[in-house]
Parts: structure tokens; sequence; C-alpha cells
């Protein structure tokens, strides 16, 4: 698979070689990116059991997605070091958040962080993002999205346009102008409304056309963004750049793919008697969290869980399709910015608990996560990913070409 540039790596294969189009999604969740960032590891830790010490995420991938917190985790996987390898391994990326949330979201005494915190998202943002900004700058320095070692696709939210914009590396031939440094686009990814400020930047084309973006949250459009990625392939399909992907535009029978979550709150639920009392300040902030952001996210990510179980299921491919997201967090644990020891220690023992729990789906009626009978824990199935995985990889690269 992609193992130089997205460039490059894409149009080393012929079709002959691709069985599977394989799909790493990623969604926002501020600090709680720990919980995919240990199932990253489970799931590098496999491939390389079967492949060596030096298999990487981005070796399996044709495209790697993510949105807010997971367009950050998608940068450090496909970004590419010194050596041309991966920025990061993802055994490093729970230990990234743990070593620099605090510095991200700085707290001090928790009762007064928090009415200082509520008095500053009155005014403005919570947080400047400077710490954040600095370090995407020192890791990702002038790497742009063209240099990504796989098929990147990070949404956000250009709130000039009042529409999504995409960042893609299948739109860099039709739209140069995207072709932004990687730095720029995470810091615009997780720029979320009332903790972080909109980002601004501009880009120039080959012929010195500027481009300006101002951007928020990709949250905003697309905080589980695996559907965004298959549509994205797809497109590229239809514009015919079919010696990489070579389906049809709807055979999503051919799509294998992995959608992590960053956990979601289903016990904190509200009564219409209570909201309907709700004036601004309340759907902002109630009770140290922002209703209207959170539901957003919620909505968000389970309507494309829906959609694509109902569409893999009426494709007989259910067995291709993976979806880890842990529904019951509780207190702290459901916060984006609480980097206390307590609460990181326990967003490290939820992602390591998930992986032996049971495979599910959201059910539509209820909201919350059913057990899929047959299938085993997550991280049977993850193994049995990386299997798949690896044998695609074997296989594109025995072939001639």
């Amino acid at each position: 698979m992609a193992s130089t540039s997205s460039a490059e790596g894409a149009h080393q294969t012929n079709p002959e070689k691709v069985k599977l189009v394989t799909v790493l999604s990623i969604d926002g969740g501020g600090v709680r990116g720990i919980i995919p960032a240990i199932i990253l590891s489970f799931l590098e830790e496999k491939l390389q059991e079967l492949d060596g010490p030096d298999a990487r995420i981005a070796d399996y991938f044709d495209v790697v997605a993510g949105t807010s917190t997971g367009g950050l985790l998608t940068a450090m996987l496909t970004a590419p070091g010194k050596n041309g390898r991966p920025l990061f391994d993802a055994k490093d990326l729970a230990q990234f958040y743990i070593d620099h949330s605090p510095k991200i979201f700085p707290q001090k005494n928790w009762i007064l962080s928090k009415i200082f915190g509520t008095l500053r998202m009155v005014r403005g943002p919570k947080y400047d993002g400077k710490y954040l900004h600095a370090l995407l700058r020192q890791y990702l320095g002038d790497l742009r999205l063209d240099k990504a070692l796989t098929n990147v696709i990070i949404p956000t939210f250009d709130i000039a346009f009042l529409q999504p914009t995409i960042f893609s590396s299948f739109e860099l031939k039709q739209r140069p102008y995207k072709n932004a440094l990687l730095s720029d686009i995470s810091i615009g990814t997780s720029a979320a409304p009332t903790f972080f400020p909109a980002h601004y930047f501009e880009t120039k084309d080959a012929n010195g056309s500027t481009r300006a973006f101002n951007l928020v949250d990709g949250g905003l459009a697309a905080n589980n963004p695996t559907l965004c990625a298959m549509n994205q392939v797809t497109k590229d399909i239809i514009l015919g750049d079919g010696d990489f992907f070579p389906v049809k535009p709807v055979d999503y029978g051919k799509f294998m793919v992995i959608s992590l979550g960053c956990g979601s709150n289903r016990k904190s639920r509200y009564s219409a008697k209570a909201a309907a009392k709700w004036g601004i300040f309340n759907w902002l902030i109630k009770d140290g969290t922002a209703p209207i952001i959170d539901m957003f996210n919620a909505a968000s990510g389970d309507m494309v869980d829906i959609h694509l179980c109902v569409l893999f299921r009426a494709l007989r491919s259910s067995h291709n399709y993976l979806r880890i997201q842990y529904d019951q967090l509780t207190g702290s644990a459901g916060s984006i910015d609480d980097c206390s020891k307590e609460n990181v220690d326990k967003l490290v023992k939820i992602g390591k608990d998930l992986l032996n729990k049971t495979v599910s789906r959201v059910d539509l009626e209820t909201g919350w996560n059913v057990d899929v009978p047959g299938e085993g824990t997550n991280a049977e199935k993850l193994a049995k990913f990386a299997k798949q995985l690896s044998d695609e990889r074997r296989l594109r690269q025995k072939l001639p070409k």
C-alpha cells in the first residue's frame, strides 16, 4: 500500500492487486483521543506480529480519515519523519496525549478552573491554543498534505462560507490550493468552538493565486468522518482514477472499514421540560459541558454508524465493517478537556477495557450500543482485520506491476 507519499504510493499499485479498499477513520473528542490511541496501538502491535517490528498503520490503509482530535492522530500516523517512515508509532500516541494535554488544556485549582473557564467561555475561547499550535508546528514543520504517507482525509468547517471544507489527498489534482500545511489543517480541524479560537491561514497554488481559510472544528460537519472518507474514494473512482481503486462507485462490498470513536456519554441525557427553559447560555455551557456541541457530535457519529451498518448489512459484508465506540462515559471521562491524572488514567483504562468488550452496533431506537452475536470481542475482531490487512498488503507486493 502507499508507503512513500499518497501521490507515489497510489500509482504504484495496479488494479489486479487491489482486492479491498481499506479505510481507517477516527472521531473527534479532545483528550478522549486517548481511547482510539489505545486501540490503534493494539492494532499496530498485531500487524507487527504478522509482518515484523517495522510495520506501521500507514502501510496498510488506503485512506486514513480523522476529525478534530482524530485529525491530529491522522497527521501523526501518516506524516513522514526524517527517515521517511511515520512520525509516530501507534504505541506512542496515548503517551503524547498524557504528556501534552495538561499544557494544551491548562488547569489550575479544579473549582477555580471550572469557574474561570466558564467565564472565559462567555467572553471568548476557553483556551488560547498557543501551546497546541506551537506543538503541531514543531512536529509537522513544513510538511504539506501531499507528503502524507497514504491518502488522508480531514474535515473542517469554513465559517466564511458556512460549509464544510474537506482536506483530501484525492482533491489535490483538481484543487491544488488545498495542499495546505498539515499543521494548519490539524489546527483548523481541532478548533472546537468555545474551546479554541478559529484558525485563519492562506495557501497559494502554482499560479500564485491565494485562497483564504477561516476554519473551526470539523466535528460541526463530520465528527465521525467514515462516510466522508468513503464518499471521497467513490468520487475519485467516478473521476476516473481506476488504476488505484478498480471498483465500481457503489461497490462498497470491497471496502474494509475500521471506525474508532472517542466515547460518548449516554447517561447525561436532557429532558424537553428542562431544555425548554434554556437560553443561549445553557445551550452553550451547562455543568462544565457544552450541550449543543455534545449533541452535534453524538448525532453526527451515530447517524454515520447507522447508515454504514445498514449499508454493509444490505451488501452482506457486515464482516468488513468494525465500529469501536464506548457509550457509557460518566463524569469527567465525558469531558473533552479534563486532563487531570485521574481522568487520563481512567481514559487509558477505558481504551484497554474496550478491547475486551463484545463487538457492538448502535441501536436506532434506544441509542445504546448492542452486542453483535458471534463477532467476539473487539480485540479478536481487530486481530482478524490485521490478518486481512497483512494478506492484502502481501498480495499487492507479490503480484507484478
